[in-house]
């Protein structure tokens, strides 16, 4: 309103006033006030506006008063600072339909706006690579990890794996719970190569901690004849073989002096020492009636050792028409090692080809005189006969011990050394086996159904004739 009546027009609103002129305003410049009124005084008085125009004026056009003094005048006024303009809001040009608004970039939030100093292509160009690289990655990992990390972590775990069941099977039993055990499965577990599992030693501190084993039980299972049982198994993977079980035909049973097990055991690594158990002997003697040809051809001895194994015939089985073979197989190994032989019976009818005689005399004289007086008898006969006679005790002892020492064996030996003997000879063993053999030993040994066993004399403990014929012959 104010402007309206001041004549002041909106096209003035605008205008920025021009600071070059030194503070001087235009005549058509009326937004003083002061001026303007000034102005409309002065028309309605008849003065003209520009009255102080005959006054005298200094150089700069100013009025001079007669003094000296400046006249006092609204334009002597320090100019005020002026409000800084503000822009001017810029018109756009109408358009057609609304401007689009700008989505957001996808890297906004990075880099101080990133996306918003971007074009839209340009974004898109940015997300397709980064998606395209993205899927690259993915790619690149997946073929590295089913290629290249997959089947070496595989071949470390079946190292592992391989390494973790040899420790299993070495350390079990009385070593199960072995500090040696704890220690190996840590190395193998935290072996970052299959080389590095691979190359843990799991036998060589088994050994020796199997060796200590059974040594403390050499001497504490020794029985009162100075002998232990050794149970081994002859197939150690078999899943059915368990040490000590006498029923498992894998499974054997050894009786030996202490000094022999002690040797066994020293000579042995883990793989034997782990299924071996060492128990005190518990044995029984059972006497089983043979051929010569299965008694060792006759050559034996009391207190040889033997080794018993289980002739397998195949017999004929006839179904109907049909006839079939049926063999049984069995192992190499004895069914019983280590039998020891107490006592010999030769048969009755082999000594009927080899005659005795046992005489005995006695002689009396008197002191002095030169008399004597003598008496004597003889017996001659078979050997039967003549150890008959010598059971009526009136016959020299020891004349009879010599004759029976070791009768059965000086028999077979002289047989032996002048190859001709009884071939049709049967003898009756005595042999000493594991309580555990012993119903096998019986259920095998029937000699009118042609007994399957064979005694064996082993030359790893020969007797003394068979060590002097191999010395003999191999010069040694």
């Amino acid at each position: 309103m104010l402007d309206k009546i001041l004549g002041k027009k909106d096209k003035d609103k605008n205008d920025t006033p021009d600071l070059r002129k030194n503070g001087k305003k235009s005549d058509s410049d009326n937004s003083d006030i002061g001026g303007r009124l000034k102005d409309m005084v002065g028309k309605v008085s008849g003065k003209s506006k520009d009255k102080d125009s005959d006054e005298p004026k200094s150089d700069n056009g100013k009025v001079k008063l007669s003094n000296g003094d400046k006249k006092a005048s609204p334009d002597n006024k320090i100019p005020r600072p002026m409000p800084k303009p503000k822009p001017k809001p810029q018109l756009d040009k109408p358009r057609l339909r609304p401007p689009e608004k700008k989505k957001p970039g996808a890297f906004a939030g990075l880099g101080g706006g990133l996306g918003k100093q971007l074009p839209e292509d340009d974004q898109r160009t940015l997300v397709g690579a980064a998606v395209f690289g993205i899927i690259l990655i993915i790619l690149v990992g997946a073929g590295y990890y089913f290629l290249v990390y997959s089947p070496y972590q595989q071949t470390l775990v079946s190292a592992q794996n391989a390494k973790i069941s040899e420790v299993n099977s070495y350390f079990k039993g009385a070593l199960a719970n072995d500090p040696n055990k704890s220690s190996l499965l840590l190395k193998i577990s935290g072996a970052q190569t299959p080389d590095q599992a691979l190359a843990v030693d799991v036998i060589g501190p088994a050994t020796t901690d199997w060796r200590t084993y059974q040594t403390q039980q050499i001497t504490n299972k020794s029985d009162p004849y100075g002998r232990v049982q050794i149970s081994y198994s002859t197939a150690p993977t078999a899943a059915t073989s368990t040490v000590g079980d006498a029923s498992s035909a894998n499974v054997k049973n050894l009786i030996v002096k202490n000094a022999d097990a002690q040797t066994i055991v020293n000579e042995a690594d883990a793989s034997v020492l782990a299924n071996m158990d060492i128990t005190t002997p518990d044995t029984v003697a059972i006497p089983v009636y043979l051929s010569r040809i299965q008694a060792a051809g006759g050559l034996l001895n009391v207190g040889d050792s033997v080794d018993v194994y289980q002739n397998v015939n195949t017999t004929p089985t006839t179904t109907g028409n049909n006839t079939t073979a049926v063999s049984t197989t069995n192992s190499a190994a004895p069914e019983i090692s280590g039998a020891t032989v107490l006592a010999i019976l030769r048969d009755t009818t082999s000594s009927s080809d080899y005659n005795a005689n046992l005489s005995c005399s006695t002689a009396v004289s008197v002191d002095g005189s030169g008399l004597g007086v003598s008496s004597g008898s003889e017996a001659t006969g078979t050997i039967e006969q003549v150890l008959q006679a010598g059971a009526s005790g009136n016959w020299n002892q020891a004349q009879i011990n010599t004759l029976l020492t070791a009768y059965g064996w000086k028999l077979s030996n002289f047989e032996r050394v002048s190859n001709l003997g009884d071939m049709s000879a049967n003898y009756l063993v005595v042999l000493e086996v594991p309580r555990a053999n012993a119903l096998w030993v019986i259920q095998n040994d029937n000699f009118l159904a042609s007994s399957s066993l064979y005694l064996v004399v082993p030359t790893q403990s020969a007797p003394t004739w068979m060590i002097q014929e191999l010395h003999q012959i191999y010069g040694s």
